[in-house]
């Protein structure tokens, strides 16, 4: 998700398994997962012989992720200011 909020254009299996450092398997259940949320939206395209898939975030995706930031982020202040007093 944080890849796909960082770029606008969609990104391909292969540039998400680098970025990653997932498996094939594991990282195809992710995007699975995240494509039945509504989180982002998958393509497929055909370059020769070979299967090329995108991903993509949809707008409730990008929503969803970044109050999920916000979220942690509050978590880590809170956690900061807690250790202060």
């Amino acid at each position: 998700m944080a890849a796909l909020d960082n770029d606008p254009e969609p990104l391909d299996f292969a540039t998400l398994k680098a970025i990653s450092g997932a498996t094939d398997g594991n990282l195809g259940a992710h995007l699975q997962t995240l494509e039945k949320a509504g989180f982002i939206a998958i393509s497929k395209e055909v370059i020769g012989r070979r299967n090329r898939t995108w991903a993509s975030l949809t707008v409730s995706g990008r929503q969803a992720f970044r109050e999920h930031v916000s979220f942690l982020e509050d978590i880590i202040h809170s956690t900061q200011t807690m250790r202060r007093t």
